[in-house]
């Protein structure tokens, strides 16, 4: 029986113009000999959509894609797939390893969008319909994040490549400029924030992998919690994946050639226990 070789990418963001993977047949050499990929968050958008039948449409790709390429898939939920799936973080190597999207983070998921004022007023009020014993458990938490994501519409993600799909994604993104700073600050605050988050829901891990920022980036806090983030399929950082097998974290670019996604040399390596 082959060892397990997990594999871990996120924010593939399937049909959105912005995403380099165009065709998902671009992806099958960096599924090769994967036992178990996990795909975390923001594999396709599947908010309300004036295109329900191309949402429909990618949504039944991806499922086909996937099941047939890999033994065994694990879809966790993103803010763009708050349904597409009922599973919305994971524990790998014992507990050593925390999985989840990274939106939890913070309190009106995109803190940098348009659309921050109001999912921000939206979880307010889903957190205050709970008990007070359960606003702050991580699962109850993450249902608030995924119901309110799901009320959000899909904006220039939903339209075709072309000058309309260009102006929509700087309204939606980069106007007014201050949006950069809220962006780097999201940045900053990422690595503190998940530490303290593994630190409360799952003190036992040792790393924590998310996306949801789009910035590979590998950072120790001084909690001894290691951040993982995998980037995403959009310009303009590109993205990492990450293996895990019985006794090793490896950390690798994701690289194209020729149209498609290979696995690249490691960025970092660590042992498990």
């Amino acid at each position: 029986m082959a060892a397990d070789f997990i594999r871990i990418f996120s924010d593939l963001h399937y049909g959105d113009p912005a995403s380099r993977a165009r065709r998902l047949a671009q992806l099958r050499p960096l599924l090769d000999g994967v036992t178990h990929l996990v795909l975390n968050g923001d594999t396709l958008d599947t908010r309300p959509s004036p295109r329900p039948h191309f949402t429909a449409e990618k949504r039944a790709e991806v499922l086909e894609f996937f099941t047939q390429q890999v033994p065994q898939v694990t879809f966790l939920t993103g803010n763009h797939d708050p349904d597409f799936s009922a599973q919305n973080t994971l524990d790998l190597a014992a507990g050593q390893i925390f999985v989840t999207h990274g939106d939890i983070l913070f309190d009106n998921i995109v803190p940098w969008g348009r659309d921050a004022p109001v999912i921000g007023r939206k979880i307010s009020a889903g957190l205050a319909d709970l008990r007070p014993s359960e606003r702050e458990h991580l699962d109850q938490r993450l249902a608030v994040w995924r119901r309110v994501a799901a009320e959000i519409p899909q904006r220039h993600q939903a339209k075709p490549r072309g000058l309309s799909y260009a102006a929509g994604f700087i309204a939606d993104t980069v106007w007014p400029p201050l949006r950069i700073l809220r962006v780097l600050q999201a940045w900053r605050d990422e690595p503190k924030r998940a530490a303290e988050l593994v630190r409360r829901h799952r003190p036992q891990a040792k790393f924590v992998l998310l996306g949801h920022t789009h910035r590979p980036s590998v950072r120790h806090e001084p909690s001894n919690i290691t951040v993982l983030n995998t980037g995403a399929f959009c310009p303009p950082f590109g993205c990492h994946a990450v293996d895990v097998t019985a006794n090793r974290l490896t950390v690798r670019r994701i690289e194209e050639h020729r149209g498609e996604f290979h696995a690249g040399n490691s960025v970092a390596e660590f042992p498990l226990s």
